[in-house]
């Protein structure tokens, strides 16, 4: 009869979803991690607050659920889901960002994300956003899935060296970093400004930056 009684309380404890949070900003990171603490189904069992380091934890905790944010330092969020899904077993992973852009919205869906969120959703909305993805559906804000999916006109050379352009490089430190002749990182720098019809280099970053091409 005890173990009845056992089987029948076990039945009623949900199961724990695990969970690593990826954000650079210390009191957002804070935040969440308090948030998702206060559900009983919830155990946030590592934080980082870059995209590498965010990685290496979910390789060693091996959690369900990835909540990432899509900027921050040594490799972006949409980088970071890209790479955990050829983890075994990968986690599934949930964008949660400021940025509210068809450009960001479509590079993490190809990455993999089945969720993106807002930061400036209510508070309520994440817990079970969460859970619908760790039962296998999805949670997309859905003005963004809404809109339609524009091009990206870029090639992967040229977001990398716009990416560099963006974060105060010339074209010498671009040179030597992505290993290019100077003249082949200007070629590939006014290809970029034709494309994105800015007038110069810096334009053309915020430009591409601004429509999540990046």
């Amino acid at each position: 009869m005890s173990g009845e009684r056992q089987a029948k309380a076990s039945k009623s404890v949900p199961a724990t979803i695990r969970v690593v949070i990826a954000e650079d900003q210390g009191m957002v990171r804070g935040a969440l991690a308090a948030l998702l603490g206060l559900e009983p189904d919830f155990e946030v069992v590592g934080t980082a607050e870059d995209g590498q380091q965010a990685y290496d934890l979910v390789q060693e905790l091996q959690p369900d659920l990835l909540l990432a944010d899509i900027e921050m330092p040594r490799m972006s969020g949409i980088e970071l889901a890209a790479k955990v899904a050829d983890l075994d077993p990968a986690p599934r992973v949930v964008m949660l960002t400021t940025f509210g852009r068809s450009g960001y919205f479509q590079s993490a869906v190809a990455a993999g994300a089945v969720g993106y969120m807002l930061k400036d959703a209510p508070a309520e909305h994440l817990a079970a956003a969460l859970r619908r993805v760790k039962a296998g559906g999805r949670a997309f804000d859905p003005e963004l899935a809404a809109m339609p999916a524009q091009a990206n006109p870029l090639t992967t050379r040229e977001r990398e060296v716009l990416r560099l352009v963006g974060d105060g490089c010339g074209n010498a430190e671009i040179a030597g970093r992505v290993h290019l002749s100077r003249g082949t990182v200007r070629n590939y720098i006014s290809e970029a400004m034709s494309k994105l019809h800015a007038r110069n280099r810096t334009a053309a970053a915020r430009i591409a930056r601004e429509k999540g091409w990046l």
